[in-house]
């Protein structure tokens, strides 16, 4: 009885795993036929009461306004970068005050970790003044849990993507902070320009096949090895009736 449990949970766990797998394929498909789309204006206030962070994330966006004085930086490391610079280093992030009177956080995008500060990097660096109209990727925000590090706020180095409270570290009072971040793509006519942008990461874990396979296998393993037992105790019935 207890074998037949173990079985079927077993095998109840590795269907589940399956049917992880279907939908983890299925969020990689849609986020890379995302990707591609053409840019939209960022979500404002009105949308944010709704806001989908799952749907909306890695979609191209449009932001129209002027960056705010202070950065701050997200620790990264880059093992597949898209331009010339890789290994630890931090995500340049900086608030941004639209046209329509909200803030954003933007990442403008890698330094290298030798090159963090802003002494340490060309004053073509600085984000621009006045102005501008900026198109990235939408990012939702990173939710924090009991294993992740608390940033240093006295150097300004996060390791979870929190928009609205790394705004106000940065004493952005405006009530409107957008629920996301969105980080800049790469700037065409500088490939090595510093903060790099275009170096957003799209890759999601997808182990469920394994998973699957390490389930199957034990509710095999189980299955074959309760057989044996039957037979064993079956040829021992036979041998004590003779």
């Amino acid at each position: 009885m207890a074998a037949t449990i173990a079985f079927a949970i077993l095998v109840s766990l590795g269907s589940w795993q399956v049917q992880r797998l279907a939908w983890k394929e299925n969020l990689i498909e849609s986020v890379k036929a995302r990707r591609d789309r053409e840019p939209v204006p960022a979500p404002g206030p009105d949308h944010w009461h709704s806001f989908d962070e799952n749907r909306w994330d890695y979609t191209p966006v449009t932001l129209t306004g002027r960056f705010l004085p202070g950065e701050l930086y997200y620790f990264i490391s880059l093992s597949m970068p898209n331009g010339p610079y890789s290994g630890p280093g931090y995500f340049v992030f900086n608030p941004f005050l639209t046209d329509k009177g909200w803030v954003a956080m933007v990442n403008r995008g890698f330094v290298p970790q030798d090159r963090w500060l802003p002494a340490q990097r060309p004053a073509s660096s600085a984000p621009p003044e006045g102005a501008v109209t900026i198109e990235g990727l939408l990012r939702r925000p990173e939710h924090p849990n009991f294993l992740s590090y608390e940033p240093d706020l006295q150097k300004q180095v996060w390791f979870v993507r929190e928009p609205e409270r790394m705004a106000r570290s940065l004493g952005v009072e405006n009530p409107d902070i957008a629920p996301y971040a969105v980080d800049l793509f790469a700037d065409s006519a500088e490939p090595d320009a510093l903060p790099r942008g275009g170096e957003t990461i799209v890759s999601f874990r997808n182990n469920h096949l394994q998973y699957a396979g390490t389930w199957f296998g034990l509710a095999a393993v189980l299955l074959v090895v309760y057989i044996a037992f039957v037979r064993s105790r079956f040829r021992q019935m036979k041998t004590a009736d003779t």
